[in-house]
């Protein structure tokens, strides 16, 4: 709670004036996208877009989207539907100057959602590994050290993709040890595997 007043009294700071890019994942996602939503200054400029899962979207901001656009896919199987968020996602981030602020909304359940392959890899062969690595009993760090090096976005990519944009992350944790790199397989955090 003390978190939350004190983001709601001075939200990061655009100091160059360049513009603010929202961008996320996670079953916490649209939440996490209406309190931003709600603790921006209504005068400042804000877009984004953020994916969550399926009905995961809080009603009020289905019923009144606000700047940021939040997208729902599948978890925790990968879709079509987050294929096409995280290369949305991935697109937004490219461009970006040394003045932007980028805020990344990252919560449990962004490996899933933010299912961009690396290259050589397909959709259908990442929801088979996704598939068989849930069967496997793995730990949810082994599991996401695997799914960092089948993707395009994960394992610190999506901040790399930033550059040279200020990028401030916000994460929610659903890991044990709450380790930054392994929630959502670290989409912002350098891997180190």
């Amino acid at each position: 709670m003390a978190r939350t007043r004190a983001f709601a009294r001075s939200p990061p700071s655009r100091e160059s004036g360049g513009r603010t890019l929202v961008l996320g994942a996670g079953k916490a996602g649209g939440a996490m996208a209406q309190a931003v939503e709600a603790l921006w200054p209504a005068d400042a400029p804000l877009s984004g877009l953020v994916v969550t899962r399926y009905d995961h979207v809080p009603p009020a901001y289905k019923a009144k989207p606000g700047r940021i656009e939040v997208v729902e896919a599948a978890h925790p199987v990968p879709d079509e539907a987050g294929r096409r968020a995280a290369q949305r996602i991935a697109q937004l981030a490219q461009g970006l100057t040394a003045d932007d602020l980028v805020l990344c909304l990252i919560s449990g359940g962004g490996s899933a959602l933010l299912s961009l392959p690396a290259a050589g890899i397909t959709l259908e062969e990442k929801q088979a590994i996704n598939k068989a690595l849930l069967k496997s009993g793995a730990a949810i760090d082994e599991m996401n050290c695997v799914r960092k090096h089948l993707s395009a976005i994960k394992g610190g990519r999506l901040a790399t993709n930033c550059a040279p944009a200020r990028v401030v992350t916000l994460l929610i944790s659903d890991v044990p040890g709450d380790a930054p790199e392994v929630i959502a397989s670290g989409p912002t955090v350098p891997d180190s595997t």
